[in-house]
């Protein structure tokens, strides 16, 4: 375990010595703790090693094909093409339906309000969000762009 030090400074300040980012007045305070504090001079020499070794480290970086959710074949495509507009009806078929039966089994007009406003409400986001996507996709200058 190390020994504690007399340190009056966050230690964020010796990551800053080390990046040499630091004001006159704080470089001098860690450059003459650093003398007397060997538990400090360790930590900065175990930073550096890690900053060299990030610095020197390398990625591979994925080819843009690898980036892109997009169908990779026709038949991909299609089948994504015509899959969304069953999903979406097949969700409004039975949203609808469940929303017609809670109607006719309720007979309290709060229950028919809350079932009817909350529905309300979360199709006028959706279409708000779904219209704000669809000018979106027209307009955006960066659609084309891939990375």
């Amino acid at each position: 375990m190390p020994e504690p030090c007399g340190r009056t400074f966050d230690e964020a300040l010796l990551s800053g010595h080390l990046d040499g980012a630091l004001v006159q007045g704080d470089e001098q305070r860690v450059r003459v703790h650093l003398e007397d504090c060997g538990t400090c001079r360790t930590l900065v020499e175990e930073l550096a090693e890690v900053r060299e070794a990030t610095m020197s480290s390398t990625f591979n970086i994925p080819g843009d094909h690898e980036w892109s959710e997009a169908p990779r074949t026709e038949a991909s495509r299609l089948i994504r093409g015509l899959g969304w507009p069953l999903v979406i009806a097949w969700a409004i078929l039975v949203g609808g339906y469940a929303i017609w039966q809670g109607w006719l089994e309720s007979e309290n007009l709060v229950e028919q309000l809350i079932l009817v406003g909350g529905v309300s409400g979360f199709a006028m986001l959706f279409l708000g969000v779904l219209l704000d996507r669809l000018k979106a996709m027209k307009t955006n200058p960066y659609r084309e762009v891939r990375k």
